[in-house]
């Protein structure tokens, strides 16, 4: 067989995710996961052997992180060679099963030489023989060609690849991973990656990881306007959530809605399709049976799949303390919005765009807590600003992932000083800098401990109970997800920080009433909640929201008259919000937009509801 022949005609598909696989399987993924080739050859090769059983075409070596620098973070650098072969005998054993019926080639998959935290401690020479090194040892085991997947640097893409020519003869396919900006994390689009690519050794290129679905259909629609060479696509099954009761991460995009889009990327021809991380055997098993059928189609009708059935829980007596509910200024439901600077350059605008949501008629100015690795102004501080150059009211939400516990009770003393007084605590989850989204953060305390830790300050005593010179008078917020798949959890938690300490609630965005009327049934008055809305702008979004981003949910209504609306999709997102905001207004004491990209509109919209 010619490999490279076989990639460039395309109509392959590769496997789905490894490490989060292993992770489900009860693996932490702190560690090196390729050691487990070595102490749990039989769980990578059942891993492998399902993927096969898939009817797959391409199986990638559990060799991602193998090279030696990033072995050597767990003293295994000197076992390069000994993991990586065996990595290849796992793999070539699981590919064999198919007998002479089918081939299953063997990639060697080679993550970037380093992570983003190693990047500036090694140099690039390092970089390329640490690369170069570990193909050299999966190619002589071996393998059928090279995948080098996951590289958020462009400089460190063009370095494999040559690394990877000058040790191996092999095909080499190369993938980038893009935000949801589009971008490389060093900055690079996708038609620079084309541009980079043209000159280099590669039978084909493409991107996988960090983006779901839709958006790496996104980045390979673009990659096709600049290239004319075979694309690989492998998206992850959506964002993450954490599962309350086992603390383990899960993802939740139903197999319909990926193999839509892996349809739509062999419409575009790409080559290659495959999943990342968060994707399972049976996503690419679902894939091969709707190609047996003629392709998964394009009805954008196509039924959401069924929840489980929800109940109450079960609240027998309030908190013993119960908190006093924050001061709001508005005389009759609260209306805020929430504003979402993410880079350090956004002050002036997000004065100006303050100011008019202030004249509009706005309660309440929110400032989120940023989402993005950029560089931003720090919440509290700009909340603080707003609040001190035009007098509106304001509130800042701090998230906990990012910092030691000294150094949020340092910065919210300092922020007291200065006259902030609201503070809304989340958890937070830290953006995409390592090779899986939620192993990068601090966390010294959660939502609940950050809630704690105000409301000592509010008693006079700092986070380990040593008396302070004055007591704060902080008004503090939570956030509480009418959302959750695990409504009875969240209900739970949610009542836990009321009893921390929490004064008022702000509710993730919500697009449908039943699950916000099982929530406040639980409240139960003890203190006031603020529903976030969010305004949606077409069926796209509302189909992202639905499908990858964990605890949403969009109503089949919602879906359908989007979809139906076209180019008037925005002006029907707007109405759908405006109707929620009337109910809402009956039933929570107040509403809170964010994320509108023209907030004074819809702010009218929300007053005149």
């Amino acid at each position: 067989m010619n490999v490279r022949e076989t990639l460039r005609a395309g109509g392959l598909l590769c496997d789905g995710a490894m490490g989060t696989m292993l992770h489900a399987a009860g693996n932490t993924l702190d560690q090196a996961l390729p050691a487990l080739n070595l102490t749990r050859p039989d769980l990578v090769r059942t891993i492998h052997a399902r993927y096969v059983e898939a009817n797959v075409d391409i199986i990638q070596t559990n060799t991602f992180a193998g090279g030696r620098l990033r072995l050597d973070q767990y003293g295994l650098g000197h076992q390069v060679e000994e993991i990586n072969r065996a990595a290849v005998v796992i793999a070539r054993d699981a590919a064999a099963t198919v007998g002479e019926a089918r081939k299953v080639l063997v990639a060697g998959a080679v993550s970037p030489a380093v992570t983003v935290h190693q990047r500036r401690r090694v140099s690039p020479a390092d970089r390329a023989a640490s690369v170069r090194e570990q193909i050299e040892v999966l190619s002589d085991a071996g393998v059928d060609f090279v995948l080098l997947e996951t590289f958020g640097y462009l400089d460190e893409l063009v370095e494999a690849v040559h690394a990877a020519a000058e040790g191996t003869d092999l095909p080499l396919v190369a993938q980038a991973t893009f935000n949801a900006n589009l971008t490389m994390l060093s900055g690079h689009t996708p038609r620079e990656v084309a541009a980079a690519m043209a000159d280099l050794p590669v039978t084909a290129f493409g991107t996988n990881c960090t983006l779901g679905p839709q958006r790496s259909l996104a980045v390979v629609r673009e990659l096709r306007e600049h290239t004319d060479l075979p694309l690989t696509v492998q998206a992850n099954a959506g964002l993450p959530r954490r599962v309350a009761a086992s603390g383990r991460f899960e993802y939740d995009v139903d197999y319909e809605y990926f193999n839509r889009y892996a349809a739509s990327a062999m419409e575009l021809g790409v080559s290659v399709v495959g999943g990342c991380c968060g994707t399972t055997p049976a996503h690419l098993a679902a894939i091969v049976g709707d190609l047996d059928h003629g392709g998964a189609g394009h009805d954008e009708t196509t039924a959401l799949p069924p929840t489980a059935p929800l109940t109450d829980p079960v609240v027998t007596e309030r908190p013993t303390e119960t908190a006093t509910p924050a001061p709001f200024a508005a005389a009759g439901p609260v209306v805020g919005v929430e504003l979402r600077p993410e880079h350090i350059g956004e002050v002036d605008a997000a004065l100006t765009v303050a100011r008019d949501l202030s004249d509009a008629g706005a309660h309440l100015v929110t400032v989120a807590a940023a989402r993005s690795n950029r560089a931003h102004v720090n919440s509290a501080d700009l909340a603080l600003h707003l609040s001190q150059h035009l007098g509106v009211d304001t509130a800042a939400s701090v998230a906990t992932w990012d910092r030691t516990i000294m150094a949020l009770q340092a910065d919210l003393l300092g922020a007291h000083a200065l006259g902030l007084r609201r503070i809304v605590c989340e958890t937070g989850t830290p953006p995409l800098l390592g090779d899986y989204p939620h192993v990068d953060g601090i966390w010294d305390v959660d939502s609940v401990g950050l809630i704690e830790l105000l409301a000592g300050l509010n008693r006079g005593v700092d986070f380990y109970d040593l008396r302070l010179p004055a007591k704060t008078e902080f008004e503090i917020g939570a956030r509480t997800n009418p959302g959750s798949r695990e409504p009875e959890e969240e209900h739970r938690r949610t009542l836990e920080k009321i009893g921390a300490g929490a004064q008022f609630l702000i509710t993730r965005p919500v697009y449908e009433l039943e699950g916000l009327g099982r929530l406040l049934r639980t409240v139960d008055g003890r203190v006031p909640v603020f529903v976030a809305l969010r305004p949606l702008v077409s069926f796209e979004e509302a189909e992202f929201f639905a499908h990858e981003v964990p605890d949403v949910v969009v109503p089949r209504r919602t879906l359908d008259l989007l979809g139906e609306a076209k180019e008037s999709a925005p002006q029907v997102g707007l109405d759908l919000m405006a109707e929620l905001a009337a109910e809402i207004k009956k039933m929570a004491d107040g509403v809170v937009v964010t994320q509108s990209k023209d907030p004074v509109t819809t702010l009218h919209r929300v007053l005149s509801a």
